[in-house]
């Protein structure tokens, strides 16, 4: 049986990402989870933040097509460093390369969230964007590190909820939740705007 809110409404989190679905698991309000049905293909000349907004409202379209009466909250994640996009490593050796190259610099997350209600098909977009400055990292550092956490499914190559702390120098930014890939600072706002009490 569903979840639903106080108004009869359901709260859906568009994603496949446990990590997402832990973080909104900490409002403490009831929802379900659905994946999303994205291409996730950057479009010609888009720019990070263009895009992981676009995708974001995309993923909850995607979801919001099969509920009624739901908010459906889409989100999706990339890092840049120098204006280039870093993608998902994939494998080791990508990863190491990623570090590298991070290594003594600012790579800046940029994080889309969407809410978007079923019924009226109103929309709030926004796009967080957080700093995280690495120490200079030796290959040594960087193969212990990757060989312990396997970060390859995580742009950046790093998890901050676990021991990718430690490559960190500092952390930048409005919400430590965004980097995490869920915005739960703005996210909390957009849903009070829906009628959702948080508190």
């Amino acid at each position: 049986m569903p979840f639903s809110l106080p108004d009869g409404r359901r709260l859906v989190l568009a994603s496949t990402s446990p990590f997402r679905r832990q973080l909104l698991a900490r409002l403490g309000l009831p929802f379900d989870v659905q994946a999303p049905e994205t291409d996730e293909t950057r479009l010609p000349g888009e720019e990070g933040p263009a895009l992981v907004a676009r995708l974001a409202q995309a993923k909850a379209a995607s979801v919001a097509r099969h509920h009624s009466t739901a908010l459906v909250i889409g989100s999706d994640q990339i890092a840049m460093i120098d204006g280039e996009i870093m993608g998902k490593p994939g494998d080791h050796d990508r990863a190491m390369a990623q570090l590298r190259l991070a290594s003594g610099r600012t790579v800046i997350f940029h994080t889309g969230l969407c809410l978007l209600d079923s019924d009226s098909g109103q929309r709030q977009t926004a796009v967080e964007p957080f700093r995280v400055v690495f120490r200079p990292l030796t290959s040594s550092m960087i193969e212990g590190y990757l060989r312990r956490e396997q970060p390859y499914q995580c742009a950046g190559s790093f998890k901050s909820e676990g021991l990718g702390i430690a490559l960190f120098e500092r952390l930048e930014g409005d919400d430590p939740s965004s980097l995490i890939g869920l915005p739960l600072i703005r996210l909390s706002r957009m849903l009070e705007a829906m009628g959702v009490t948080l508190l």
